[in-house]
């Protein structure tokens, strides 16, 4: 196993390593029981100092190719061997032998019972210590036998002069005075270290380092249940969420039956609809007779000429509103308003979010008695209109693909035009007898209805290049054009060149951002041409040469973002005045603002508590000082001199 004098090197270096490292675990194990400070230290040297002489020990026990056993050492049972010093000295090499041979007998004998006691974890990291140690030392093969001796020589010098320095002061030896110095400084190098070895006390340390431990352990905390009262009283529970009655007895179990999922906007029957209040019950003869008094209401047909913009500024500050003005006309959302235009009576109409088409006739000393509602629709209804050849028919359309006509004179709502695949949008009348109509549908397609043919279907189906039509308007003099206002574009169409398939328009407005709300020619020319549109922005465009471009004139910055819950603004011409729009605020205190074409603000309506809510829908009457507004929740404001 080991040959020549690079063993003995290798086996001196593993020896020196192998008590330091001893030492090194017994100082971290005394650290950790609580010996501390300058004891510690103390053993450390002790352990450090002898790691030179035990060299000697291990160079003897790698000759006999033996390991050491310190599992069972005991310090009692050091005995020195008499047999050594009767031998003659005088045959050295066989004494040297002899020596040799009852030293390591007695060392086995000493070391081997003696460290029973030690704890299994410090043998195992010794055991581990001197195999680390061992494989280094095998690194260490290929040097030379001279270096190895020159090194052997200089540790046993070492060795003579510790012995030299320690031979006289150590008792207990003068039966040994035979033997030569290295061999009498061995004995006295196993005998300390046993001692040192028993004062350690090991197999204490361990059981207390051990006890520390289960002392340290924390113990669980369970959380103590509070004591059940056996004759208190629990928390009051509800009889009917238990389904008892209040003698204690269990209610029957009531059969659950299935619940039908009705339509919430159910479509109405085709055809005429009769004329009934929903908000009256009281005698229909009355209601009869107040048909009869709007059906021969009639309008003057005069000739409509600007007036001057003092005098229409003068003329909108005298108009006010009060408490008589203002009623709740339609139950939700108003989507649409029209100002009849009668010259004598002031009867507004309303057009719902529900489908209903409240009437009011402000001439009436009561508000209650002068309002009328109607359900001709079941969706919004986002447009309606007085005819203009016949003032006792009104016309609405609706979300749900009808569109009918109120006749105050039969007192029906007769059913004009019916689609039920699709959405209406808007309407306007192309012809002035108001016998042809315009329809724009959600999905961007175009309907032409003429009401003198029978049946309630269109004449012409025209796709648009649109996606979307929001509304539609018909130019006031050249009636073959009409304007669209889709999601981002704005286009006009001639009616004499519609393609059923794909209908290229005319001119196409892009300037917009974002979605658009309406689109209207002017009301007495058509020159001018008003949008509204989600980028907060009032834009007036000059139409009064329809050609391949139309410019802009104006943009006006409003507030248009009127959020979720209210209607969005509609910017509408006033019919008396065409170089100016009407449209709603989000301003506070609450207002309805008119600009001039310019930009230019012209006046603001405010009615102080009578004008709490955004009125987002306006219109004027055509020849008299009247405006109404609508809110979202179904009121009607009305201003008027």
């Amino acid at each position: 196993m080991f040959k020549g004098g690079s063993s003995v090197f290798r086996l001196a270096v593993f020896g020196r390593r192998f008590w330091r490292e001893i030492a090194s675990h017994w100082a971290l194990l005394l650290k950790s029981c609580g010996e501390t400070g300058s004891h510690c230290k103390a053993r450390w040297f002790f352990l450090s100092r002898r790691a030179s002489v035990f060299q000697s020990e291990i160079l003897a026990s790698a000759a006999s190719k033996k390991y050491w056993d310190l599992s069972n050492y005991k310090p009692d049972q050091i005995k020195h061997s008499k047999s050594l010093l009767d031998k003659n000295s005088n045959n050295e090499v066989a004494c040297k032998k002899c020596k040799k041979t009852e030293i390591r007998k007695t060392c086995r004998r000493i070391l081997t019972p003696r460290m029973e006691g030690t704890s299994s974890k410090a043998e195992s990291t010794l055991q581990k210590s001197s195999l680390d140690v061992y494989t280094e030392s095998n690194k260490r093969q290929h040097k030379s036998t001279s270096d190895s001796d020159t090194v052997i020589l200089s540790v046993d010098m070492e060795s003579s002069q510790d012995l030299d320095s320690d031979e006289d002061n150590t008792p207990g030896l003068d039966e040994f005075s035979g033997l030569s110095s290295y061999e009498r400084k061995r004995l006295k190098n196993i005998s300390e270290n046993a001692n040192f070895f028993a004062s350690l006390q090991l197999s204490e340390s361990a059981a207390r380092f051990r006890e520390m431990i289960k002392k340290r352990q924390p113990p669980e905390s369970k959380r103590k249940k509070p004591k059940k009262r056996e004759n208190g009283t629990g928390c009051r529970r509800s009889m009917r969420l238990l389904k008892v009655d209040p003698s204690g007895v269990s209610l029957p179990a009531t059969p659950t039956q299935p619940t039908l999922i009705a339509d919430e906007n159910p479509l109405l029957p085709p055809g005429p609809l009769e004329m009934t209040p929903e908000n009256r019950d009281d005698d229909s003869e009355l209601f009869k007779r107040v048909l009869q008094t709007w059906a021969n209401t009639s309008s003057k047909n005069t000739e409509k000429e600007l007036a001057n913009i003092k005098s229409y500024k003068a003329n909108l500050s005298g108009m006010v509103i009060n408490e008589d003005t203002v009623h709740k006309v339609t139950k939700g959302a108003v989507f649409s308003v029209a100002l009849h235009p009668s010259e004598i009576r002031t009867l507004v109409a309303a057009g719902a979010k529900s489908g209903q088409v409240g009437l009011w006739d402000l001439t009436h000393q009561s508000k209650e008695d002068g309002v009328y509602v109607f359900q001709p629709h079941s969706q919004p209804v986002s447009c309606l209109y007085f005819s203009p050849a016949n003032p006792a028919h009104i016309l609405s359309l609706s979300y749900d693909g009808t569109l009918r006509c109120g006749d105050f004179s039969r007192a029906i709502f007769e059913e004009v035009y019916r689609d039920e695949r699709s959405s209406f949008s808007s309407f306007d009348f192309l012809g002035e007898d108001a016998s042809t109509l315009i329809v724009g549908h959600w999905n961007g397609t175009i309907s032409l209805v003429d009401r003198r043919t029978p049946g309630t279907s269109y004449e012409k189906l025209i796709n648009s290049s649109l996606s979307k039509i929001r509304t539609v308007h018909v130019h006031p003099v050249h009636r073959q054009y009409f304007i669209t206002a889709g999601l981002r574009d704005i286009h006009i169409y001639d009616t004499r060149h519609l393609n059923p398939r794909r209908s290229q328009p005319l001119i196409s407005l892009t300037e917009h951002t974002k979605s658009i709300a309406s689109a209207y020619f002017s009301p007495l020319t058509g020159n001018r041409v008003v949008t509204t549109c989600a980028d907060c922005k009032l834009r007036i465009f000059d139409s009064s040469c329809i050609s391949s471009e139309i410019p802009l004139l104006t943009t006006i910055r409003h507030n248009t973002i009127t959020g979720r819950w209210l209607t969005r603004f509609q910017a509408v011409w006033d019919p008396k005045q065409e170089d100016c729009v009407i449209v709603g605020s989000m301003a506070h205190p609450r207002r309805v603002e008119i600009f001039h074409e310019t930009g230019k603000q012209v006046h603001s309506f405010f009615g102080g508590e009578c004008l709490v809510s955004v009125c987002s829908i306006n219109t004027m009457h055509p020849t008299r000082y009247i405006l109404a507004g609508g809110n979202s929740s179904g009121k009607i404001h009305v201003f008027m001199n």
